[in-house]
């Protein structure tokens, strides 16, 4: 490790930066983003500080003289970005006084470099590769910033606020420690992550006796609870961050059966994996089954995750489970997931609305052709209203029937979008007449059946539509 990794105080003193253009103010607006008061040498004249608040405008002071000769007294590190040929000798003059220098991509000239930095407040990570790649940090960034929640830094934070309280009420650090631990992987840090600080500080409050609270946890696991989580359609980027903290918290996790491998390849490697889900046309074990699997998990102690494809509120169960929960008095959170139709929007480019078009939209599920019989076609006969129907492949025929026979129009643009989001994806367009046959074409779902007028918007059709124009022309050619 040649760098050491080293924190400042900003409050302590100035930073002293010298350059111009955007190179200088992007080391400007993260010096100000951290706290630091700033003296600003601009070496083209431009101090313009657009984009910047009243306050952050207050902590800059633009020195008089010559770059060159910039006041260092007092100054916590010297930021050379932008400036051009002054920057080594002003480097060499940094360090002949002990003040830190960086000069922005010139490894030489420089005492410190800056990392790529996860920012939650309280709680800064900091990444370095040694000045040798930029690049690589910030992939790295990219990849801590997933699993570092958002309100980590609250909770370090609110321990900050209670930790001489409780050092007074634990004087043996061990016990005192596993205090700690306890807050932070029990109830009260879930409830600061989830924004519900309020509750968490009530908590503290109301622990009477802080030792025999930090003793349970060597004798009893923390409360259980359960966490109702929304996988998205198939790609693993696109689960939430809050998706991906569940599952590598999770000791249990009950997931179904079209919840891709890519996304069972997020969960905790030691944690247990239950598939309770089923498939059309198979038998599951039953809701009534995974309400119990889930309550009897949380009672025992540990944290389960119901791991559910799409959106746990979007034809998931997800209510059911929520008030089975709700009734047994278990701990529980529901974490927002990608449904397949904003998969199939986004991944095809269909606007499920279009201004003067597609005014409303229409969810619908018909796993049966006794579904589709059931619904009230002529409702969604209405030419400016998209009807998108989950699980709707072998009901299409019944599908069709039923909208024809209540008066939408047999022209209809449709479209059947098939294990959307995944490498494997596919889709069918065509009219609402050839539903059925457009479904044969995708071989195999799960697929989504997306009808209306903002079909003709999306890529697939376009595509169609050039390649018809093509064939014209070479038949005419011919």
């Amino acid at each position: 490790m040649r760098f050491l990794p080293v924190f400042l105080d900003l409050a302590t003193g100035p930073v002293v930066l010298v350059g111009a253009g955007e190179m200088a103010r992007a080391k400007l607006r993260l010096l100000l983003g951290a706290g630091a008061s700033v003296r600003w040498y601009v070496t083209d004249g431009d101090r313009d500080l657009a984009g910047l608040t009243e306050p952050e405008r207050s902590r800059i002071s633009f020195p008089e003289g010559a770059p060159l000769h910039a006041d260092l007294t007092g100054a916590i590190a010297l930021l050379c970005a932008g400036a051009g040929d002054v920057a080594a000798p002003l480097a060499a003059k940094a360090r002949a006084l002990g003040v830190p220098v960086n000069v922005m991509d010139e490894l030489s000239h420089s005492t410190f470099i800056f990392p790529a930095i996860v920012d939650r407040g309280d709680v800064v990570v900091a990444i370095g590769t040694g000045g040798s790649s930029p690049v690589v940090a910030r992939r790295l960034r990219e990849l801590i910033e997933t699993v570092v929640p958002a309100r980590i830094g609250e909770l370090a934070a609110l321990i900050g606020r209670w930790r001489t309280p409780i050092k007074a009420r634990i004087p043996e650090f061990p016990l005192r420690r596993r205090f700690w631990e306890r807050v932070v992987d029990g109830p009260i840090g879930r409830a600061v992550l989830e924004g519900r600080l309020t509750d968490a500080e009530t908590e503290l409050k109301t622990i009477d006796d802080a030792t025999d609270y930090a003793r349970h946890s060597l004798g009893r696991r923390a409360d259980g609870h359960v966490s109702i989580v929304g996988a998205g359609p198939g790609d693993p980027d696109l689960l939430t961050l809050k998706a991906l903290r569940a599952l590598s918290d999770a000791d249990v996790v009950f997931y179904d059966e079209l919840v891709s491998p890519e996304i069972l390849d997020r969960i905790r490697r030691d944690a247990k994996r239950v598939p309770v889900g089923r498939r059309v046309g198979q038998p599951g074990i039953g809701q009534d089954a995974i309400n119990k699997l889930l309550i009897e998990t949380a009672r025992s102690g540990q944290r389960a995750v119901r791991l559910k494809g799409g959106d746990p509120f979007v034809f998931g169960r997800g209510g059911e489970e929520v008030e089975a929960l709700r009734e047994a008095g278990v701990s529980y959170s529901v974490v927002p997931g990608i449904s397949a139709a904003l998969g199939a929007a986004s991944q095809f480019e269909v606007p499920l609305t279009y201004r003067h078009e597609a005014l409303r939209i229409t969810f619908l599920t018909a796993h049966k052709a006794k579904d589709a019989e059931a619904v009230d076609w002529s409702a969604l006969t209405d030419q400016k209203m998209t009807v998108v129907v989950y699980m709707g492949m072998s009901a299409a025929p019944t599908i069709r029937d039923g909208l024809l026979a209540a008066g939408r129009a047999a022209d209809t643009p449709v479209g059947v979008f098939a294990r959307v989001t995944r490498s494997d994806a596919v889709s069918a367009v065509g009219t609402l007449n050839d539903l059925p046959a457009l479904v044969d074409e995708v071989d195999g779902g799960p697929a989504l059946l997306v009808i209306g007028d903002v079909v003709a918007h999306s890529a697939p059709w376009r595509q169609q539509q050039l390649l018809q124009l093509v064939s014209t022309y070479q038949m005419a050619a011919e």
